[in-house]
């Protein structure tokens, strides 16, 4: 299957799961805890289903792996990597900052993305050599050269794993113009259409990274992991545009991209 075709299901399937996940958005969901302590409700479940069903249905002899559900046919030479809503913690509070994460893999190689954003109708996929869209358009991040004109956002200010890491972003955040924390996927969101420049997570698990690498890359930013690695397998996450990239992992404390 070729790279616009996978583009193609990728979206497709992001847009179906994250579209039943929007059904329940602000009714007032039952809230339950997981074993690691993060929050799950019925949207999770529900729209990691509608995502898996379509998929068995389509590509039955693919793996898939998703952050409700675990993982089906460990062996397959493919697998699809799910999210159904990337930040629940905001989506339970009512907050629109939240989407719907879909990767297709051969190992480590991601061959497409796309990542849904149901409450504000934004959509962005890409695949290796073939760009990265948003909302059927291709974008790209910002040539903004000064971090003193930048935009950096990262998901938990805090860095309360790592607080070398958070002091690492404060100093980063105190030579930029503006700092926040629209966080999880959103920032990518920012980042890859030109609305930030830096994107900073200090843990990532796989269903919330490997969507999100060839988006930034074929926007034309760097997506790294805090070693300074080229991956979306690191635990963690660097996004930058390509201009600020070198001297944002500087100041992190990144080894190099």
């Amino acid at each position: 299957m070729d790279a616009r075709s996978l583009m193609q299901a990728a979206e497709e399937v992001a847009r179906k799961s994250g579209d039943v996940a929007l059904g329940f958005f602000r009714q007032g969901v039952t809230v339950d805890t997981k074993g690691d302590g993060t929050p799950v409700t019925v949207a999770d479940r529900t729209a990691e289903k509608t995502a898996r069903e379509w998929i068995e249905s389509r590509f039955p002899e693919d793996g898939i792996l998703g952050e409700e559900f675990g993982e089906t046919r460990p062996g397959a030479r493919r697998r699809w990597i799910l999210d159904p809503i990337d930040g629940t913690k905001t989506f339970i509070r009512g907050v629109p900052l939240w989407g719907t994460l879909v990767a297709v893999t051969e190992g480590e190689t991601i061959l497409a993305g796309a990542a849904y954003f149901p409450p504000v109708g934004e959509m962005l996929v890409a695949a290796p050599g073939q760009g990265c869209w948003w909302n059927g358009k291709r974008t790209k991040v910002s040539a903004e050269a000064e971090l003193s004109r930048a935009l950096v956002l990262t998901t938990d200010e805090r860095f309360l794993t790592y607080p070398q890491r958070g002091a690492a972003w404060r100093g980063l955040a105190a030579k930029a113009s503006v700092s926040r924390t629209w966080g999880d996927c959103y920032g990518y969101l920012m980042l890859a259409t030109g609305r930030a420049e830096v994107m900073v997570d200090e843990l990532m698990s796989p269903w919330d990274a490997a969507a999100l690498q060839p988006i930034i890359e074929e926007a034309g930013g760097v997506f790294t992991d805090w070693t300074g690695k080229r991956t979306a397998f690191g635990g963690n996450c660097i996004a930058t545009n390509a201009v600020l990239a070198e001297q944002v992992r500087e100041l992190l404390g990144a080894k190099g991209t």
